[in-house]
């Protein structure tokens, strides 16, 4: 657990209700002090809901903490139950109210015996983890849970689909383009002539759970969450899955390589035949998704070389800084995650497509290496277009943590092959072009207010005159931010407070030199 004025992952308890008000006709309970319960006006605002997000808090008081929880959560169980009937009701803690070492298991047990409801509380540490890893465990948790019951209850029928089948696992509430992505992946396993089997948790019934071992494979699109349940249906059902992430043209070719040899395995035997998706791979490269032609335009040429910055999940910026190096030729400065706990992974994943890589959870940090690599563009996180902002970079977001603008009421996938046209759009409109920045600036076209410093600290007391601000101006908009910054670099250096055009014109001598 960190104290911080800023995270890229919430602490444990958001991953769980995250899961849990995915499935339908699931109801979280949250045991936690005011202030902690702000989870249900972020969902209602970011995803736009229609239906109130069912999750109910068991506020911790002054006559909790003086009478116990144990009444309060017990009867906050059982009148969900009465009301909302649903199949499950998950009991989570959050890190504040973990403080007070309460049997909630005890608390469960008792509530269980009253309701109709199934009851659990989520085995997450909540000191431990953050929201994404107690996403991926609160998913496997309940999926056990219900395969469990289906096997005590002998309601567990281990025969697969006659037809090639998959389940999609790791979509949720509140994940980065998550629906548009599902619905990409849905049109894509449907040409491949591969059947949806099951779709968890967004949407899914807990009842249902029981049939998951009926599907051929399971396709996890995010290593973020849904990972550790793949892993287990593989352990306990021999259920093979695929966690290449489809998001650009050769990984997207890769992951539907992987279905294919998944596929062939079973089809031999139940149809007596095989699948091929070559000629799949090769239509959809050519014909509909324009990323590969793009790639080769003289548009995205003026590109190659360009630096560029990329952090975010680690799905999204190990993916997004293969597509940068290996389809458009730009040059990745430095690609960065903030999940520290699949650091190796990502590792191996952008080792030779980046320069230099950074794993870390502190903001600040990020900020300071982007202010010191000076890209021509960002790609990250609604952190790293704040930053971006300060810096006059340009960010196209990629990844989580994100605000509402990147929930998009239109269809914006960023996997399959419709996800490659919208990340060539995303990556060409984020760098700012030389030509097209010169002319609007020529027309007015800009903004023209003055800001005296781009550096991420707000201690400096630098200063520009009168005349260096005229001379500021001259200098074409596509390379003034970078030349305001090794100016205002070079009288920092030197301890120089009010800056001329003399000082100007020795910092650019100085980085000459």
């Amino acid at each position: 657990m960190k104290l911080a004025y800023w995270m890229y992952a919430g602490p444990a308890h958001i991953g769980t209700l995250r899961v849990a008000s995915s499935f339908k006709n699931v109801h979280a309970i949250m045991h936690a002090p005011l202030g902690d319960d702000y989870f249900n006006v972020m969902r209602s605002m970011l995803e736009r809901e229609r239906d109130f997000t069912p999750v109910t808090a068991s506020i911790v008081d002054r006559h909790v903490l003086a009478r116990g929880s144990q009444e309060k959560v017990v009867g906050n169980i059982t009148r969900k139950d009465r009301e909302e009937r649903p199949d499950l009701i998950v009991l989570t803690p959050t890190c504040t109210s973990s403080i007070l070492q309460e049997d909630l298991q005890n608390f469960v047990n008792r509530a269980s015996v009253t309701s109709d409801s199934d009851v659990i509380l989520a085995d997450v540490n909540h000191y431990r983890v953050n929201e994404l890893q107690a996403a991926d465990r609160t998913l496997e948790q309940v999926v056990r849970y219900y395969l469990d019951k289906a096997r005590r209850q002998e309601t567990l029928d281990r025969s697969v689909t006659d037809k090639p089948s998959a389940n999609i696992i790791g979509i949720f509430t509140l994940g980065f383009h998550n629906q548009h992505d599902c619905r990409e992946l849905k049109r894509l396993l449907q040409d491949l002539d591969i059947e949806i089997n099951q779709v968890i948790p967004e949407g899914g019934s807990v009842q249902d759970l029981r049939n998951l071992p009926k599907a051929w494979f399971n396709l996890v699109p995010y290593r973020e969450v849904g990972l550790m349940t793949a892993i287990y249906l593989e352990k306990i059902f021999g259920m093979p899955y695929v966690s290449t992430t489809p998001m650009g043209v050769v990984d997207t070719a890769e992951c539907i390589r992987q279905i294919q040899r998944h596929v062939n395995k079973l089809a031999l035997v139940s149809l007596d035949r095989t699948f091929h998706y070559e000629s799949y791979i090769d239509q959809q490269t050519k014909f509909v998704s324009q990323a590969a032609w793009f790639s080769r335009s003289i548009d995205c040429q003026n590109l190659t070389g360009k630096k560029a910055v990329v952090f975010g999940d680690a799905t999204h910026a190990a993916s997004m800084t293969k597509i940068l190096a290996r389809e458009m030729g730009i040059r990745v400065s430095c690609a960065g995650t903030y999940c520290k706990h699949d650091a190796e992974w990502f590792k191996e994943q952008v080792q030779g497509f980046c320069d230099e890589i950074l794993i870390t959870d502190d903001h600040t940090e990020v900020g300071d290496m982007i202010a010191r690599v000076e890209p021509s563009a960002i790609f990250g996180t609604q952190m790293e277009r704040h930053i971006g902002k300060r810096l006059d970079i340009p960010c196209g977001v990629i990844s989580s943590p994100v605000h509402i603008q990147n929930f998009p009421l239109g269809y914006r996938p960023f996997l399959g092959y419709e996800g490659t046209n919208q990340i060539a759009d995303l990556v060409y409109n984020s760098f700012t072009l030389g030509m097209e920045d010169h002319l609007l600036e020529i027309f007015g076209g800009h903004d023209t207010k003055e800001v005296i410093t781009k550096s991420l600290s707000t201690d400096t007391d630098l200063t520009w005159n009168y005349e260096s601000q005229l001379e500021l101006n001259k200098i074409p908009g596509f390379v003034r931010g970078k030349i305001k910054r090794n100016t205002e670099k070079f009288a920092r250096q030197n301890g120089i407070a009010d800056i001329t055009v003399e000082v100007m014109y020795a910092a650019k001598e100085a980085l000459n030199a």
